[in-house]
């Protein structure tokens, strides 16, 4: 069994971006319906706040995860699951990344400047192209698809390391001291 935990700093950033990026996923289906009314357009501004804090929060996860290495995987675990848990916390680091940055380039291509918390203006990276919006919309959804089924797997994997190969696995980044 392992022992060693997160630090309480990693176990904190999982959590925090956990709840955000399920929070931006729900509100971006709940906000696409909406008919437009000044509460559309207040809910997508605070949905692009919300996109902008979690390109942040990933980027200081990031610099922060360099310096600072997480528990070693069970030595239970075969080369070829080690491998697939590597590669899909990669593909979930790059998601973090990809997503603000598709959904920043939608708004610019689209004419839609994000103004962080109404005060900041964030510059636009592209010209207004509805053509180039549209596919960059469908881009933004896509990743956003992706990101929820990576999601299911990795908390997939988390249960089953829990209930099937009864290791510590998950609870190294439960943020109370299970047993």
């Amino acid at each position: 069994m392992q022992k060693a935990r997160y630090t309480l700093t990693a176990i904190a950033i999982h959590w925090g971006m956990a709840l955000l990026l399920i929070t931006l996923f729900v509100v971006g289906l709940y906000m696409h319906e909406l008919k437009f009314s000044p509460f559309k357009l207040q809910v997508y501004a605070w949905h692009k706040w919300a996109g902008v804090t979690a390109f942040i929060l990933v980027m200081l996860r990031l610099a922060w995860r360099l310096k600072h290495r997480p528990p070693a995987l069970p030595w239970t675990m075969s080369k070829m699951t080690k491998l697939g848990a590597q590669i899909g916390h990669g593909m979930l680091y790059f998601l973090m990344i990809a997503i603000p940055l598709s959904g920043w380039l939608m708004s610019s291509a689209k004419g839609f400047q994000t103004v962080y918390f109404g005060v900041l203006p964030i510059p636009d990276l592209l010209s207004k192209d509805k053509a180039l919006g549209d596919l960059l919309e469908t881009t933004h959804m896509v990743l956003n698809y992706s990101m929820a089924a990576i999601l299911v797997g990795h908390i997939g994997a988390a249960i089953k390391h829990h209930l099937v190969d009864k290791d510590d696995v998950l609870r190294r980044m439960l943020p109370w001291r299970a047993r």
